[in-house]
C-alpha cells in the first residue's frame, strides 16, 4: 500500500511555527508584511491572491497589493518595483508572472532589493543556491519539495534522486538542495534517452516538466518515492500533476497528490520568507 505524502499536516506545521514567529515579532512592535505586485486581472492571479490574503490574514501577516494596468509600460513598472524596494514598511516582494511581453523578466528580477526577494529571483540569491547556501531565499516550490520530504523523514543521504526538468524555477534549484543534503543527483530533461529506464534507478523521483500526467508506470518502481511538482489543466477541467496518479499510486512506495501536494506547501514557504525578511530587518 503506498503512503499517500499529503501536504495538509506538513503545512500546519509550518504554519504553527509561523504563529509563534509572528507572535515574537509583534511583540517588538514589528508587523511582517508582504508587497504583491500584479499586472492585468488574470483569473489564475486573482484566486492566487485571494488564497495568499486567506493565509496571510490566518498567520497575522499584512499584505499591499500594486495593481497595475495590463499595458503598464516597463518604465512604470520599474518605478512602482523601485518604490517598493524603499518602503521600509514591506519586508517581502511578489511578483505574479509570467509577465506581459512589454517587460522584460530578466531585467525586473534583479532590480528587485534582494533582502525582498522572497520568490528568489534576483541573481544573486540564485547564486547562493548554486554555492549550498540555502540560508537566505531559495525558491519556494523546491523548499516545499525538501519541506515535505524532511516532514515526512525521508532520508536523503546517500540516496539516488532523479530530477525530471531543468528549469531556473524548480528543476535546477532543486538539484542543487537534494545535492546539499548529500543525495546522489541525476538531472533529466527532454532529449534524454532512455528517461524510464532512469527514472526507475531512483528512490527519489522528481517530475517538474510541465506535461500533464507523462509519467506513468513505466518510469518507477515498488520503491520508488515520487515527489509530483507539476500543476497542469488535465482537460476535464480539473488540475493534475506531471504524474499520472491514478496508474502511478498503487505501484510506488509513496507519492505526492495533485492537488493536496507541493503546491500547498509551496504558498506557506512564501510567507515563511516574509517572515524571515521582517526578523532580518531586526
Amino acid at each position: 500500500m503506498s503512503v499517500i505524502l499529503e501536504a495538509k499536516p506538513v503545512v500546519q506545521a509550518i504554519e504553527n511555527d509561523l504563529l509563534e514567529e509572528v507572535k515574537n515579532l509583534q511583540a517588538l512592535g514589528r508587523i511582517p508584511t508582504l508587497g504583491i505586485i500584479r499586472v492585468g486581472e488574470k483569473p489564475d492571479d486573482l484566486y492566487y491572491e485571494n488564497t495568499i490574503l486567506k493565509k496571510c490574514q490566518k498567520l497575522g501577516i499584512n499584505v499591499q497589493i500594486y495593481p497595475l494596468d495590463r499595458n503598464v509600460s516597463l518604465k512604470e513598472f520599474e518605478n512602482i518595483l523601485r518604490a517598493v524596494n524603499c518602503d521600509s514598511s514591506v519586508h517581502g516582494i511578489l511578483i505574479f508572472r509570467p509577465l506581459p511581453e512589454q517587460l522584460d523578466e530578466n531585467r525586473i528580477k534583479d532590480l528587485i532589493e534582494p533582502a525582498k526577494d522572497i520568490d528568489c529571483l534576483h541573481s544573486l540569491n540564485l547564486a547562493k543556491v548554486w554555492e549550498g547556501d540555502t540560508s537566505g531565499f531559495v525558491p519556494c516550490t523546491p523548499a516545499a519539495v525538501m519541506e515535505i520530504l524532511k516532514y515526512y523523514q525521508i532520508s536523503l543521504e546517500g540516496r539516488n534522486a532523479v530530477v525530471i526538468g531543468r528549469s531556473m524555477v524548480v528543476g535546477k534549484p532543486l538539484s542543487m538542495m537534494l545535492l546539499k543534503a548529500n543525495a546522489t543527483v541525476t538531472i533529466c530533461h527532454s532529449k534524454t534517452r532512455n528517461l524510464p529506464q532512469i527514472a526507475r534507478q531512483a528512490d527519489i523521483l522528481v517530475a517538474a516538466l510541465g506535461k500533464a500526467k507523462f509519467i506513468d508506470h513505466t518510469y518507477v518502481t515498488e520503491n520508488s518515492i515520487v515527489i509530483d511538482v507539476g500543476i497542469n489543466d488535465g482537460g476535464d477541467g480539473k488540475i493534475c500533476g506531471d504524474v499520472d496518479y491514478e496508474a502511478v499510486k498503487d505501484k510506488v512506495l509513496s507519492i505526492t497528490p495533485v492537488p493536496g501536494g507541493v503546491g500547498s506547501v509551496t504558498t506557506t514557504i512564501l510567507l515563511k520568507h516574509v517572515i524571515m525578511a521582517c526578523k532580518n530587518t531586526l
